[in-house]
C-alpha cells in the first residue's frame, strides 16, 4: 500500500478539492479557528453523497479540552451514530480524564458505538502528559490510528518523536502525524518518521467576492478551502516516496 493522504476539510467546496487533488480521507470538521468541531449533520450527507473519498468526521462537541461531561459524552455518542446511519467510513474523536491521560474505557465504548465505521483518535492526544502511555490506551481501547503532531506545535518539529511512536506502534495502530504537514516539510517527514498516513488542511483562505460588505462588521472570519494544487503536489510526493506510479 502506497502513502496515504487524509484532508482536514472545513465546507463542501474543500471535500471537493481534496478529491480532484488526490488525497485518500476526509476528516471533516466546522470551526477552523477553534481546531474543528463536529461538522453539522447536513453538511456531512451532502458531502457523502457527493465524494468518493472515505469520510470521517470529527466528533468534538466543543473547542477547548477533550474532557467530557456526561451531557457531553451523550451528544458524542448520537453524532457517531448519525454518521454511521448516514455511510460515514469512520470518525475522528479523542476523551481525556481529568488528569489529561487517554479515558480507555470511554474510548472503548467510542470504538464499539463506532462499528463497523473506523476509528481515528484525534489530537486529544496531543494533549496527554505521556505520549508512550497514551499509544498503549488508544491500542487497548480498539483504535485504528491516531492523528499526531507529536506533541508540538507542529508535525515537523517533532519528527523524531513521531518516528518512535511509529516504531512502538508497529502494526497495532497506525501513527498519522498532522499539523503544518505541507509540500515542502512532507518528504522530509516521510523520510525521518517512516509514517504511512499524513494530515493536512492544505490550507488556503478565499477573499470575500461579495460586491458589498459592510466596513462596521468585523467578525464575519474568513473562508478557508483545501487547495487541489497542494493536495496534488503532496501527493507527487507520497507517490514517488513509496515507488508507486504517479496518479
Amino acid at each position: 500500500m502506497g502513502i496515504r493522504i487524509e484532508v482536514c476539510a472545513f465546507s463542501f467546496d474543500a471535500c471537493v478539492n481534496a478529491q480532484a487533488g488526490g488525497a485518500d480521507r476526509i476528516e471533516l470538521c466546522s470551526n477552523p479557528v477553534e481546531g474543528g468541531t463536529t461538522p453539522s449533520h447536513g453538511l456531512a450527507r451532502k458531502v457523502r453523497e457527493r465524494v468518493a473519498l472515505d469520510l470521517f468526521p470529527i466528533i468534538r462537541p466543543r473547542a477547548g479540552n477533550y474532557c467530557y461531561s456526561e451531557d457531553e459524552f451523550e451528544v458524542l455518542l448520537a453524532d457517531i451514530a448519525h454518521f454511521c446511519e448516514i455511510g460515514c467510513n469512520g470518525v475522528s474523536v479523542g476523551v481525556q480524564r481529568m488528569d489529561g491521560t487517554i479515558d480507555v474505557e470511554r474510548m472503548k465504548r467510542v470504538r464499539e458505538a463506532a462499528r463497523p465505521m473506523g476509528c481515528t483518535c484525534n489530537r486529544a492526544f496531543d494533549l496527554t502528559p505521556d505520549p508512550f502511555a497514551a499509544l498503549e490506551a488508544l491500542v487497548a481501547a480498539g483504535c485504528d490510528r491516531v492523528l499526531t503532531s507529536g506533541q508540538a506545535s507542529y508535525a515537523h518539529e517533532a519528527a523524531e518523536l513521531l518516528a518512535e511512536l511509529v516504531r512502538r506502534a508497529g502494526s497495532r495502530i497506525m501513527v498519522m502525524p498532522g499539523s503544518g504537514v505541507r509540500p515542502d516539510n512532507l518528504a522530509e517527514l516521510i523520510r525521518k518518521t517512516g509514517a504511512r498516513e499524513y494530515h493536512t488542511a492544505a490550507r488556503r483562505y478565499v477573499p470575500n467576492a461579495m460586491s458589498f460588505q459592510n466596513p462596521r462588521l468585523l467578525d464575519l472570519g474568513q473562508t478557508v478551502h483545501a487547495d487541489a494544487g497542494i493536495i496534488r503536489e503532496m501527493r507527487r510526493i507520497c507517490d514517488r516516496a513509496s515507488g508507486e506510479p504517479p496518479r
